[in-house]
């Protein structure tokens, strides 16, 4: 009889999605991992081992979601906070301070742009926005580069490496929200990101149903970051945090599914006469096709695309939707669609918009896991001309 297999020494995503952090199989043990929603843990004294609290993150649940993410980022060490931006902003609090100068990409969701642009400057830090290449203004005060790899909302996809490694020549941590690709479609650490961010609400979570946050990064950097959030407080409860564990589980296999819809569906999109314009990474139209093609093992669930005739034909294509659902939000199992112009980018000018890319009629689209057809039907009825 032959020997068995040696086990692979790096499991794909699926298998790490499913079994990552969870509990050691033993007999008579729960295949789920018990929910630990005690906020306070016994101790008396130093002999009683570490001193746990749930507002420290190491509640048990907390904890078992961490190390599930730092395994899909491959990276040392990670944690869970109670929203994205809680995730993106203790992140910043770790590696800067007054005095201090950031850089980011122009392009970014928007709650990321109001934290730099008017939050953290109440606290003596400066960001620059740099609509091409973040590295450009980099000074001896830099601290720290931002960017979102794909970007919100046209899905552009910046040079990662090349930018990682400009970042650490000049000795700044290179902090990536990765929510739009997942950590199925884009590992960012391994391109050199020194925290990789993700909204849990969208995509690690997956459902619309639990809201939450999470920072991936070393060792070292993930300390300065639960030191941060144990003295401001996000932290995620542990329901939510089984909640988004649980999303996690089948996180592989709904991202293929995402890809496969998208990209169907942007090819459908572009051939449609009502539509003026797609933005998908993994069209060759898409201005960063080659450069997603090389640092992605998949494009997405997420697409953009204008409708002819602008904003007001926009919306009365969305009222007509009846499967896709209208809502500001994305990752989920369902089909979710929305408006920059009237949700994440109100807060800009029209020229502000067309200068990020963002036309008259942009409608984004998180495509869910529904059936293709069902959801090419739903858009071709929306999209029909008024008679």
């Amino acid at each position: 009889m032959s020997a068995p297999p040696e086990p692979r020494p790096d499991p794909g995503p699926s298998t790490l999605a499913v079994h990552a952090g969870g509990p050691i199989p033993s007999p008579g043990a729960p295949v789920v991992a018990p929910v630990v929603h005690s906020a306070t843990f016994f101790y008396a004294e130093e002999g009683d081992g570490e001193l746990r609290y749930t507002r420290y993150l190491n509640n048990p649940t907390l904890e078992a979601v961490a190390r599930r993410v730092a395994a899909l980022e491959g990276t040392e060490a990670a944690l869970v906070t109670s929203s994205g931006m809680a995730a993106m902003a203790m992140t910043l609090l770790a590696l800067t301070r007054a005095g201090d100068h950031i850089v980011a990409a122009r392009d970014l969701y928007g709650g990321t742009v109001t934290l730099l642009s008017e939050e953290l400057p109440r606290l003596g830090i400066e960001t620059t926005f740099v609509p091409g290449d973040p590295t450009s203004a980099l000074r001896p005060e830099t601290k720290a580069i931002v960017i979102e790899v794909p970007s919100n909302p046209v899905m552009r996809v910046p040079d990662l490496p090349g930018i990682a490694r400009a970042a650490r020549a000049a000795g700044v941590a290179l902090v990536v929200d990765a929510t739009f690709a997942s950590p199925v479609n884009l590992r960012a650490a391994d391109h050199g990101a020194s925290a990789v961010v993700h909204s849990g609400t969208k995509y690690l979570g997956g459902h619309s149903d639990v809201t939450a946050g999470v920072v991936a990064g070393d060792a070292e950097l993930i300390a300065s970051v639960r030191r941060r959030v144990r003295s401001f407080g996000p932290v995620l409860d542990p329901g939510a945090a089984a909640t988004l564990e649980r999303g996690m589980k089948t996180l592989a296999v709904r991202v293929q599914r995402h890809n496969a819809n998208a990209a169907a569906l942007a090819d459908w999109l572009a051939a449609h006469p009502a539509v003026e314009s797609v933005s998908y990474p993994g069209r060759a139209d898409h201005p960063d096709h080659e450069r997603a093609a090389a640092l992605m093992s998949g494009f997405g669930g997420m697409l953009g695309f204008a409708v002819r005739g602008g904003d007001e034909a926009a919306l009365r294509a969305l009222r007509r939707l009846r499967i896709l659902r209208v809502a500001p939000s994305l990752g989920s199992v369902e089909s979710l669609v929305s408006m920059p112009r009237y949700t994440s980018h109100a807060s800009l000018t029209d020229a502000e918009r067309a200068e990020r890319g963002i036309p008259p009629g942009y409608v984004r689209v998180s495509v869910g896991v529904e059936d293709l057809e069902d959801l090419r039907e739903d858009l071709a009825r929306a999209l029909e001309p008024e008679r």
